[in-house]
């Protein structure tokens, strides 16, 4: 049975449009763009997404 993603913005993004959404499904951390949902979105795995935000964290990216 899969479940249907929740998608939700940052709070970073003070009500815009110009923004990604994210959504927490099975492990996976998925992400769409928000100005064109219907695009479909990309999935990664919980542990690249985590080292993806920590690089972003640390300056990196």
């Amino acid at each position: 049975m899969t479940s249907t993603p929740e998608f939700r913005k940052s709070s970073y993004s003070q009500n815009s449009n110009a923004c990604v959404e994210v959504a927490d499904l099975d492990g996976t951390h998925l992400v769409r763009d928000t100005q064109n949902r219907e695009a479909g979105h990309i999935g990664f795995p919980a542990a690249e997404w985590r080292a993806f935000l920590d690089e972003i964290k640390a300056g990196r990216l």
